[in-house]
């Protein structure tokens, strides 16, 4: 074994114990992304900033490749899970809306129970009046022809027809919501040739919650069962 009094810049041996288990089991090493780093860093520095080594610089770019593969599977599975636990949410509020006896109940259950399911602030029918549909439950809110179209367009000059709308709270809206908001999603409804139109708004405190790049299909889902109940509802 050599003096390191004569030699100060040597570096000290190894322990024989820890020596030994590396020896017995290489792969540790490997395995040990800080480790690996070290030793990469130790052979740079012992051969000067003048020399590249290619081993170093390749398992850096795969460290690198690995960290942007781990944050995408984290984003699939982030992703993925929150697609069910939302799945679930509407699969819950649908479940809601058919347990209802009556229209008045229905509509009743909009606020007082459907809304906190889908953990929003406000769940409001709005249907245009009409001789159609005497007699509404109070908690509906009723436009004139024309009045949901215009609510939907919120002064821009093209109506988007019954596309579902995912926007900040407009001043338009505001009245419907009766409290503060600060984003929304409008679901228009054609209910037929002898129904005027109708429209379920929903309003939230997060204005991250309903923004035009979301996805709609799980609205569209609810929506579409929403109608076929309000249906059933004004004919019963």
């Amino acid at each position: 074994m050599a003096d390191r009094g004569e030699n100060p810049d040597m570096p000290p041996e190894l322990d024989q114990d820890i020596r030994d288990k590396l020896l017995a089991n290489p792969g540790a090493i490997l395995a040990d992304r800080d480790l690996m780093r070290a030793l990469v860093d130790a052979r740079e520095a012992e051969i000067g900033e003048n020399v590249i080594d290619i081993r170093g610089r390749a398992m850096e770019a795969l460290e690198h490749r690995l960290d942007r593969l781990e944050a995408q599977h984290e984003n699939v599975i982030a992703t993925a899970y929150d697609n069910q636990s939302s799945t679930a949410v509407i699969h819950r509020a649908v479940i809601g809306l058919l347990e209802t006896a009556d229209l008045t109940g229905f509509v009743d259950s909009l606020q007082s129970a459907i809304a906190p399911l889908l953990r929003i602030e406000t769940l409001r029918l709005v249907i245009e009046e009409s001789p159609a549909v005497p007699g509404l439950p109070e908690d509906v809110v009723l436009a004139p022809k024309g009045g949901i179209a215009r609510i939907v367009a919120a002064g821009s000059r093209t109506p988007r027809g019954d596309d579902i709308v995912l926007r900040p709270s407009e001043p338009v809206t505001q009245p419907i919501h009766a409290r503060k908001i600060a984003s929304e999603a409008l679901l228009p409804f054609d209910l037929g040739a002898d129904l005027p139109r109708a429209m379920l708004v929903m309003g939230s405190a997060d204005a991250a919650r309903f923004m035009p790049a979301h996805g709609t299909d799980l609205l569209r889902f609810f929506g579409q069962i929403f109608r076929l109940v309000l249906l059933m509802r004004l004919r019963s």
